[in-house]
């Protein structure tokens, strides 16, 4: 069976901020001292974000939502807005950012809504039921007896997980055709308080939604035109041991906090390569074979790691390094931004997809022409 990429989307909230600005806001809710406000824009500078969106905000300015939903710390102890507040602000947004990027993929598929037979839907930054999903059955006007699966709280990685799922899907049934929808509201997470990995993921993640759609199709049936499109070729994945503390993503009371150990890129650099060769390796390719890397840009210390143990050519994640300058960590969907990246330059592969998530865990797909 041949699984094909019909389609990909992606979308960003209007209203977004500079990365300097962004320092200055944070500055409202994180600092006590006078060398707390001097660091903050220098961490803020060291993640290489230019720009970042997010649903809080109104066009291209902090006088807006942001402040009002983030309002200053009245004393060291204030947390901000509690985990309900934030979780009514995401069921309010998550389904028009996540139609946003649906009707992008459905039109670049050429497929007609009532064509999708399986709906998959991703997200670790929000929950509520009904979930969004029902919602995207509405706004997309899909029929209302598509399979729906929803893939929680996995993490930046996310959207690798739906995928498998998906081709799985569609590898069931040639007539099975489905779309992947990953949703991240990040910014309603930010946290109070100097820690320093706080920090870290108040200056690295944003929001956004990306969607992708697969189709089953009999390899003798592929015709020409066909034959020049991506296709899902395999998914793998690990655990490193011993690694569940290096990660986290935890809910609490004032919204989901995430923890990201200073030694997460050494890990990388350590276990990355010994076993993607041998993954690789059962698929009959080695790392040398790859013609292009979409790796999940969890930040640059991250995609550093990954080039240094891969001995990749020092442009071979120019796509990942500018997702995150344009936009920010976006969590699961960030990965298909640098994938349309990579088919917009129309690269021909074969295209190994990495990202790293609690666990420590390690998600790979490998798509091809």
């Amino acid at each position: 069976m041949t699984i094909l990429v019909r389609g990909i989307g992606t979308a960003t909230p209007e209203g977004s901020i500079s990365q300097s600005d962004a320092a200055k806001f944070g500055q409202q809710y994180c600092v006590t001292t006078r060398d707390q406000a001097k660091l903050m824009p220098v961490l803020y500078r060291r993640t290489r974000v230019q720009r970042r969106h997010s649903v809080l905000l109104e066009g291209d300015a902090i006088h807006s939502c942001g402040p009002s939903f983030y309002p200053p710390a009245k004393d060291a102890d204030d947390r901000g807005p509690t985990t309900a507040e934030r979780m009514d602000v995401y069921q309010r947004h998550a389904s028009e950012l996540g139609a946003a990027a649906c009707q992008e993929a459905i039109g670049d598929s050429r497929l007609s809504p009532q064509s999708i037979t399986h709906l998959v839907t991703v997200s670790c930054t929000g929950f509520g039921a009904p979930g969004f999903d029902v919602d995207l059955i509405d706004r997309l006007e899909l029929c209302a007896d598509v399979s729906r699966t929803h893939i929680g709280f996995m993490g930046c990685h996310g959207a690798m997980n739906g995928m498998r799922v998906a081709q799985a899907y569609a590898s069931a049934d040639p007539k099975n055709c489905v779309l992947l929808c990953a949703v991240e509201l990040c910014s309603l997470h930010h946290q109070y308080g100097f820690d320093p990995e706080s920090i870290v993921a108040n200056a690295l993640f944003a929001d956004g939604a990306g969607a992708i759609i697969l189709g089953g199709q009999p390899s003798q049936e592929v015709n020409a035109e066909d034959d020049l499109s991506l296709r899902h070729i395999a998914s793998g994945a690990t655990i490193i041991a011993e690694t569940q503390n290096q990660m986290s993503w935890h809910i609490g009371d004032h919204g989901f906090k995430m923890t990201l150990a200073a030694t997460v890129p050494e890990l990388i650099r350590q276990h990355l390569r010994p076993w993607l060769s041998s993954w690789l390796q059962q698929q009959s390719l080695a790392i040398d074979d790859i013609g292009g890397w979409i790796v999940h840009p969890g930040g640059p210390r991250i995609l550093e790691a990954t080039t240094q143990a891969l001995k990749l050519p020092e442009d071979a994640l120019d796509d990942s390094f500018a997702t995150l300058r344009d936009y920010g960590n976006m969590s699961s969907p960030t990965v298909l931004f640098v994938l349309q990246r990579a088919i917009a330059k129309k690269r021909l592969g074969p295209f190994v997809m990495l990202g790293f998530g609690p666990g420590l865990a390690i998600e790979a797909a490998l798509l091809g022409r």
